[in-house]
Order: structure tokens, then C-alpha cells, then sequence
């Protein structure tokens, strides 16, 4: 069924399962900006939570400017990485849960067309068991990525240059 009203031009999309500890961070990020965004002038941009990446999720690209995906990383640098993203059928490309680049793959063969930049925001986490709370260390992080995606979000608002990816992620 088409979309009622127009699609807003940038995407934030933050997945994780909250009853698995620091996986959680992806839809806590977002949670934080649905609040903050509330009392800011930002128009334009539109947040997506779920628990993994499936390939549905392809058509959340179509008619964005850019997309900012956001995910909970074991073995990433705290606080967190931030990577510019391509199109690649890979491992996860004929699984449940998909990579970020696989969905935009996805995308790419249903469209013809190459899906809008996108980026990953992968946020630090410790613990990922059934059952934990967030840990100290990735709420910290988690606070970090907030005010780093503030900033990306108000560039795409204002239509300057957005932050390059790897540039001042611990600022």
C-alpha cells in the first residue's frame, strides 16, 4: 500500500533486541532523538526501529536523501565508528536478519538504481545476553552517539555539508 503522506528525506534506522543488554542501543538512540527532536526545529527526518534488518526494509530507502543506520558493535571502537556504506550482496544477503549493505542491495536490484547515501552509526556495547540491563559503559557511549547524531541531522537540516564519516567520533 502506497504512503499516505510524503516520505521524509532522511531516515534514521536503529535496530536491536532491548531484552539482550547493549544490543538495545540502536532503538535506545533513537527513543532519545524521538524525545529531543520533539522540542528542536529539525524538520524532515523520519525514525525507524525494529529488531533486526529484513529485506523489506528496502523499500524504507526509496525517496530518501540519506539514511543513518544505527546498531550496537562488540568489536567496534568506543565510543562508536561511523562508516559511509555501499551496496554488497553479502553473507547475510539470503538470511533473516541482513547487514546494512545487503538491504541496500536489496534496494539497488529492485530499483535499478543506487540507494541514497547511507551510513552506519555503530554504537560500543559490552553485554549482549538475554536478560542484561545496558551497561554502564554503553549508556556512556550511547550519550556520545546522541550528540554526534544531533549534529549529522542538524547538517542535513540546514543543507550543509553533513559529517564525514570517521571524523571527530569522539567529539
Amino acid at each position: 500500500m502506497p504512503r499516505a503522506e510524503p516520505v521524509a528525506p532522511v531516515l534514521v534506522f536503529g535496530w536491536g533486541n532491548p531484552s539482550r543488554g547493549d544490543d538495545a542501543l540502536g532503538p535506545m538512540l533513537l527513543e532519545q532523538l524521538d524525545a529531543l527532536l520533539a522540542a528542536t526545529p529539525l524538520r524532515g527526518v523520519e525514525l525507524l526501529t525494529d529488531f533486526q534488518l529484513q529485506v523489506e526494509h528496502a523499500l524504507d530507502l526509496a525517496a530518501r536523501q540519506r539514511v543513518l543506520f544505527v546498531d550496537a558493535s562488540l568489536n567496534g571502537a568506543a565510543p562508536f565508528e561511523v562508516t559511509a556504506l555501499t551496496a554488497a550482496r553479502d553473507m547475510s544477503f539470503s538470511t533473516h536478519a541482513m547487514s546494512p549493505q545487503a538491504v541496500m542491495q536489496v534496494f539497488r536490484d529492485l530499483h535499478g538504481i543506487e540507494p541514497p547515501p547511507c551510513t552506519l552509526l555503530a554504537i560500543r556495547g559490552e553485554r549482549f545476553e538475554l536478560g542484561e540491563p545496558p551497561s554502564e559503559a554503553a549508556r556512556a557511549n550511547l550519550a556520545l552517539a546522541v550528540a554526534w547524531t544531533l549534529r549529522w541531522l542538524a547538517a542535513q537540516n540546514s543543507g550543509g555539508a553533513p559529517m564525514i564519516p570517521g571524523e571527530a567520533a569522539h567529539a
